[in-house]
């Protein structure tokens, strides 16, 4: 660990104290200096702390990122020696005073996560190569898309500082934490430690410290950068060229799940030129026997790309750099890089489901509540064929909305597209033709989806086998999307 094991009592007790908190500081800020801080904006929220009793030097200290007196910092961290401090690196000399020299960052359920400062703190230092990483976008990526149903045993790969342990520890009576940096594993057996956490923490390169064990849910925020294969920070550099360690991780997880296991991942990819991304990523799963889900949330282009992974680390002036990773792109005709999040479920199917999708529109949070329906909605689909499809009833999705364009003509507005659309959850859009609107107008829950069909069948002049031959594998994919859903019996 960072500290002694009375250092972390005395720095936990010290935090208490103060109500060093998310909750602690947003009272003692006020809505308006919490909003600026989130900005980046720390000009009301030092009016705020001028008094500088304990609470107000950490914020200072730790989310200010300012230098303060040695005598408030001193106080604000007893009854932690202020020695120990200094020797773990928890705040450093500069200047006249003191300033943080890690991150401390309240997170989440009064928990605090340890981490390196950021560049942002730093602005002309670039990072160094096991800089150890806190709570950033992708972390939150993953943290909301996580399902969170109990488990028995829970595995973090990469857990860098530990945020995703910490969440793990909440569902899981076991969490084993991997990470290929002792430095990281510092970090995060302090994380556990100040949180009262215990967790079983392995070094080594992936999936290599559990080799021959299984899990029940399996996590990862891997260092999931496309490049040509170049390491030099290990938060975000695999070692492997390209989008391989996505590829590689798809291929490890039957090995790491248990029966009824999930894992989830967050990756890159990359769009070739005359190929298809989709089928592309598709096909990291052939073999493996895995139901998944691959849902696209963002893609760049290479230079915007490379562009912010330079910045990450502080060498936004380094053109050649920039240069030699462009040309890498360029050789292998990537046109774009897709990031996103892989879902795998290890059903003991011979025909598992792989969708590859682009949701690139903003989903309703929390993430992780849709990917647990969507694989409860395949379970629901794979026990039953056409027949026993009709037979149940239906009601359309909580606020499903119908969309109509149309162009005025001689004879009034023609209809020229309809499509529905769901303002909740994953917020699917989808164009429909008139056999889908009559099935998800109908849908009220009250008909089995049968009987239904012989109305339309009889008002339309239409044999009702011919209707449900066409209907069967519509309603399926109206109900794997969730735009209608089973009434419980």
């Amino acid at each position: 660990m960072l500290l002694s094991p009375a250092g972390v009592e005395a720095l936990r007790a010290a935090l208490t104290g103060a109500g060093y908190t998310v909750a602690g500081i947003a009272d003692r800020l006020g809505t308006a200096a919490t909003a600026g801080v989130a900005r980046n904006d720390f000009r009301a929220a030092l009016r705020a702390t001028e008094d500088r009793d304990p609470l107000a030097t950490l914020i200072r200290l730790f989310v200010c990122e300012q230098t303060e007196p040695e005598p408030a910092v001193t106080a604000a961290l007893a009854p932690l020696p202020l020695a120990e401090a200094l020797a773990a690196g928890l705040v450093e000399r500069h200047g006249d005073g003191l300033r943080m020299g890690l991150d401390l960052e309240p997170y989440a359920d009064d928990w605090w996560l340890l981490s390196d400062v950021p560049a942002s703190a730093r602005p002309g230092q670039p990072l160094p190569a096991e800089h150890v990483l806190g709570v950033g976008g992708a972390t939150q990526t993953l943290t909301g898309a996580t399902l969170r149903r109990p488990v028995e045993t829970a595995l973090d790969l990469g857990t860098g500082s530990g945020a995703q342990a910490l969440h793990l520890a909440g569902h899981a009576r076991r969490v084993t934490a991997t990470d290929v940096s002792a430095r990281a594993l510092r970090f995060a057996a302090t994380t556990a430690a100040l949180n009262g956490q215990d967790w079983e923490l392995l070094r080594g390169d992936l999936v290599a410290p559990v080799a021959g064990r299984r899990f029940d849910l399996v996590v990862s925020n891997p260092p999931f950068v496309v490049g040509p294969g170049t390491t030099t920070h290990v938060y975000r550099d695999s070692g492997r060229v390209g989008d391989a360690v996505g590829a590689e991780l798809a291929a490890a997880a039957p090995g790491l799940l248990n029966p009824g296991g999930t894992m989830q991942y967050l990756a890159n990819w990359v769009h070739v030129s005359g190929q298809d991304w989709g089928e592309r990523v598709a096909d990291w799963f052939t073999g493996t026997g895995l139901d998944a889900w691959v849902i696209q949330r963002e893609v760049a282009d290479p230079m915007a790309y490379v562009n912010l992974w330079l910045a990450d680390v502080g060498e936004t002036a380094d053109p050649q750099r920039a240069a030699a990773w462009l040309d890498w792109f360029d050789a292998h005709q990537v046109e774009a890089i897709g990031f996103g999040l892989v879902s795998l479920r290890r059903g003991g199917h011979d025909d598992p489901v792989v969708r590859v999708e682009d949701l690139r529109q903003r989903v309703q949070p929390p993430l992780g509540d849709q990917v647990a329906a969507w694989f409860d909605r395949q379970d629901f689909l794979r026990v039953r064929d056409t027949e026993a499809l009709l037979a149940e009833r239906y009601r359309a999705a909580e606020g499903l909305q119908l969309r109509q364009e149309a162009t005025m003509g001689a004879d009034g507005w023609e209809v020229d597209r309809q499509v529905l659309v769901q303002p909740h959850g994953l917020r699917w859009s989808e164009e429909i033709d008139p056999l889908v609107l009559a099935l998800v107008g109908g849908a009220d829950g009250r008909l089995p989806l049968r009987d239904q069909l012989a109305l339309l069948a009889a008002a339309h002049d239409v044999a009702e086998s011919e209707l449900a031959e066409a209907a069967g594998p519509i309603v399926a994919h109206l109900v794997e999307r969730g735009l209608i859903e089973p009434v419980p019996a």
